[in-house]
């Protein structure tokens, strides 16, 4: 069996610095894919991108958290959003905050309005559907009723939606995943959700496997460059997904974020040459999601 790998870039229009990096290693080829923050302010640009570009792999990062102390965003939809937002008016901080407060219609609402406003402003033929934080999953407070409405929407756009439906033993290690349920109640879940996204025809990968960052790789470029060479020997057979927040050094980037070198290493990883080769020499062919949604008919 083959290895495939589709690397994606999240927070496609979160700002201009990750926008001036994602469309440059887009055009290059050094990522596959990418989707787009459409709640925030540098979602026109990035959607404009992906018009002038229609046959790259650009989807949409349903967005329903706002992580930054002072960079914030709210809701796209109108009416009662309520339960979408914090005491201070915008998306919730954190995903169990979400989760425990979402309402199932109003999240339906924003979801949708999110894939309409990536149309208006441009990308009118998304690739895929994925989800910030990871706050779809419903893994943080056990809401799973929240991961089945994500499939709902990616079934009624016909869309591939990231959710991996295999896993590895030394994933639950990963700080970046932060697995918090147990590996039996993961492969029930996996189960019921692998066919949940066949009944609907949602194309998924295999594996979800993102670099983290409590390590030596947090302490010097050179570290993270040869940390991550490592994991892509260690992928397994199959269609792995592995995404990273790519970003241009700028004082935009460094106001927006404490750990700001992380994103700029990521995109000095992906611009370098060497990198490309390294996946080759590893025997990974990259695809994007708009061949998985091919190789899963």
């Amino acid at each position: 069996m083959e290895k495939y790998l589709i690397i994606n870039a999240d927070d496609f229009g979160m700002c201009h610095s990750a926008n001036a990096a994602v469309s440059e290693l887009l055009k290059k080829g050094a990522i596959t894919s990418a989707t787009v923050m459409t709640p925030c302010p540098w979602a026109p640009e990035a959607c404009r991108f992906a018009a002038a570009n229609p046959g790259l792999a650009i989807g949409v990062h349903l967005t329903t958290t706002s992580e930054w102390k002072n960079y914030r965003w709210t809701p796209v939809s109108r009416g009662e959003v309520d339960s979408l937002l914090d005491s201070e008016g915008y998306m919730h901080h954190e995903s169990d905050e979400f989760e425990k407060s979402a309402d199932l219609e109003q999240t339906r609402r924003e979801l949708i309005a999110q894939i309409q406003r990536a149309a208006v402003l441009g990308l009118s033929n998304p690739s895929h559907l994925d989800n910030h934080m990871g706050s779809l999953y419903g893994i943080e407070t056990g809401r799973f009723e929240i991961l089945q409405l994500a499939f709902d929407v990616a079934g009624e756009y016909k869309l591939p939606f990231r959710f991996p439906t295999e896993y590895l033993e030394g994933q639950f290690d990963n700080a970046t995943l932060d697995i918090k349920i147990n590996g039996e109640l993961l492969d029930r879940l996996f189960e019921q959700f692998r066919q949940y996204a066949k009944a609907k025809g949602v194309a998924t990968p295999d594996y979800l496997i993102p670099n983290e960052w409590n390590g030596p790789q947090n302490d010097s470029y050179e570290n993270f460059r040869e940390y991550m060479y490592e994991l892509y020997r260690s992928f397994p057979e199959g269609v792995t997904e592995t995404y990273s927040h790519p970003a241009m050094e700028s004082e935009e980037l460094k106001n927006i974020s404490g750990v700001w070198h992380r994103r700029v290493w990521e995109y000095r990883f992906f611009n370098d040459p060497m990198t490309m080769q390294h996946i080759k020499a590893c025997g990974i062919k990259l695809i994007n999601y708009r061949d998985l949604a091919e190789m899963r008919k």
